[in-house]
């Protein structure tokens, strides 16, 4: 299930435990990524999932069900 697949991909980019990263949780304010922490995700993302996130999709990705919902959306 793509779910999984991005939960673990957060956690080992942000360094937080997996049971942390649930689909409500925000990326910046719960789970403290920052700006280059987003960008490498997104990077590793695309590549996982064999896709291009454009740019205002991703300025619209805050919580970790954004980045679930497009996946699956377009995966």
């Amino acid at each position: 299930m793509i779910f999984e697949k991005v939960a673990a991909m957060i956690a080992e980019q942000l360094s937080v435990p997996q049971s942390k990263v649930t689909r409500e949780a925000r990326l910046l304010e719960d789970l403290k990524a920052d700006s280059a922490n987003v960008m490498m995700l997104i990077l590793d993302l695309e590549t996982e999932f064999g896709l291009a996130v454009e740019d205002d999709v991703l300025a619209n990705m805050r919580t970790v069900n954004d980045i679930v919902t497009y996946l699956e959306k377009n995966a």
